[in-house]
């Protein structure tokens, strides 16, 4: 049995577990809560960087990042499935960079927020993040990317961080952004998991 460690509020962990729901890899993974915030010394024996998500493999062996995971997630249900192989592999992968990309700036926002006393954040850095956010929805608002069947990195990757910004950032991004709204309905409907590993917390 392999072992996902994650939380509940994590678009990198949730990036997983939309991937184990499209791979039908639920039944050979157990999800054990962690919390990257707190002194979890399993954790950090697991990944040095104490960060989620963290995969335990049946060996004792651990893998991170959330791209690293996906594609071991891939290569274990036969490859090519999520990873696409050839021709649009590295769109794939460009997509995903940026969809991370958007998390990890929406996350360094909230972080902010949360640790620092008001009076300590640091304005221009908030809104240096927020702006990476800001062009990375404008240039997917253009062209938002088709989506084939099943969905690969990129896509599961853009759900997550859409997904994300409306759970901490109450949904502003839909302003403006008709397309992308659409695409992550269609994304949803298309993908029970996504909707099944809503954040929490």
């Amino acid at each position: 049995m392999l072992i996902l460690r994650s939380a509940a509020p994590s678009p990198f962990g949730r990036k997983v577990k939309i991937a184990m729901g499209i791979l039908e890899l639920g039944d050979r993974i157990e999800i054990k809560p962690a919390d990257s915030n707190a002194g979890d010394e399993e954790l950090f024996h697991q990944n040095p960087l104490g960060k989620i998500p963290t995969m335990i493999l049946e060996d004792g062996t651990s893998l991170f990042d959330s791209r690293v995971i996906l594609d071991y997630l891939d290569d274990l249900a036969g490859g090519g499935r999520i990873m696409p192989r050839g021709e649009g592999r590295f769109a794939a992968l460009r997509l995903q960079a940026l969809a991370d990309g958007m998390m990890d700036a929406s996350i360094l926002q909230t972080y902010e927020k949360r640790f620092r006393p008001e009076e300590m954040q640091y304005r221009p850095w908030l809104d240096r993040q927020a702006a990476k956010v800001t062009r990375a929805l404008a240039e997917l608002e253009t062209e938002p990317p088709i989506m084939g069947k099943p969905p690969h990195v990129g896509h599961i990757a853009l759900a997550c961080a859409l997904g994300y910004l409306d759970f901490r950032f109450e949904g502003h991004w839909r302003d403006g952004h008709p397309k992308l709204v659409g695409w992550l309905d269609a994304f949803a409907n298309t993908v029970p998991a996504f909707e099944a590993t809503a954040p929490t917390g």
